[in-house]
């Protein structure tokens, strides 16, 4: 009996330290695409040896979180749009996260004040303009300017409801307030060339084939089809332009992260978190997504780099999903997708 006492608890010995190698992982809910987090996540695996487990997924994680409740197992969330963070938020969904490291790394302008979500990137909301026909729009050009009868039937863009447009016009909102921006609407829509469909880089398609003039887009989607041999000659077709630049500042959005509320391995979460926000992670999202890091001091990658220098809008994130609601009520009113 002794004897058998003896094994037993060599056993238990030999399991325990595999059990705590099996517990170091962390698990992510992304809406990021698998190509852009990888290298960073087998990077911090790499140099932690934490295991990352990954669920990607393009929309329903809110629903999946409040779903799965208490026994979610989401640790990390990964999304793009502050419109798509404040959901998260609004839905009591994460948690706050007391870190010195990300307070550092990330400006507060780019994370919320309660420290429930952080930005990771950002993106402009530009608008892309064809060579040929419009040339380099001028440094005075703003958002306004597209209700303009100079533009009628010259302007493509995917739906008015997507988040990046809703973010945009929620922007306006912030700066104008609802009246304003719905008399824009009402104009950006009698000069569409057409309804809205498609995506950001379907716009610049139809600049190409010279069904339109100009386009919204987000300014990433430049870097994909420079470096797309299908899509290059759309590229080649447009010039990228930051409005706003002597008003508030070209708007511009996110892409983020947060801890879940139940998160079963909180530990690790706070340090993916923060290996997210260091430089090497912000260094491979600018080379990889062409998105703007978010850190100072990280070099923007040197295609993005040969866009030029612009003004960012200053005004805090939180404010522009505060008129999230507004945003899409005026959508709908305008009827800006039919």
């Amino acid at each position: 009996m002794k004897n058998l006492l003896t094994l037993s608890a060599l056993v238990c010995a030999s399991i325990a330290p595999s059990a705590a190698i099996a517990a170091e992982e962390v698990n992510v809910y992304s809406y990021r695409q698998p190509f852009l987090i990888e290298p960073m996540l087998n990077e911090f695996t790499k140099e932690t040896g934490i295991k990352v487990n990954v669920k990607f997924a393009k929309t329903g994680l809110a629903e999946k979180l409040a779903q799965e409740g208490e026994y979610s197992p989401a640790d990390v969330l990964l999304t793009v749009d502050i419109i798509r963070l404040s959901e998260l938020t609004e839905k009591g969904l994460v948690q706050a996260v007391d870190s010195e490291v990300l307070e550092e790394n990330i400006p507060a302008q780019y994370q919320a004040t309660n420290n429930e979500w952080f930005a990771l990137t950002t993106r402009t909301r530009s608008v892309y303009s064809s060579r040929d026909r419009v040339g380099r729009l001028g440094a005075d050009f703003t958002y306004a300017d597209l209700a303009k009868p100079e533009f009628k039937g010259k302007i493509c863009t995917r739906s008015g409801k997507h988040p990046y447009n809703v973010s945009l016009v929620s922007s306006m909102i912030a700066h104008e307030g609802k009246a304003e921006t719905k008399q824009w609407l009402e104009g950006v829509k009698a000069n569409l060339a057409r309804k809205p469909q498609g995506n950001d880089r379907g716009q610049v398609k139809a600049i190409k084939e010279g069904l339109c003039d100009v386009s919204l887009g987000n300014s990433y989607y430049l870097g994909k089809m420079v470096n797309d041999a299908e899509q290059k000659a759309w590229a080649d077709a447009v010039y990228i332009n930051f409005p706003n630049q002597e008003t508030t500042g070209t708007h511009v959005n996110i892409s983020g992260m947060a801890m879940a509320k139940y998160a079963p391995n909180k530990d690790n979460a706070v340090k993916l978190m923060e290996f997210l926000s260091n430089d090497a992670a912000q260094s491979l999202y600018a080379e990889v997504n062409y998105e703007y890091p978010v850190k100072e001091g990280v070099k923007r990658s040197e295609l993005v780099a040969s866009w030029g220098d612009f003004k960012a809008d200053t005004i805090s994130l939180d404010e522009i999903a505060e008129h999230h609601e507004a945003a899409i009520k005026l959508l709908d009113e305008v009827k800006f997708d039919l």
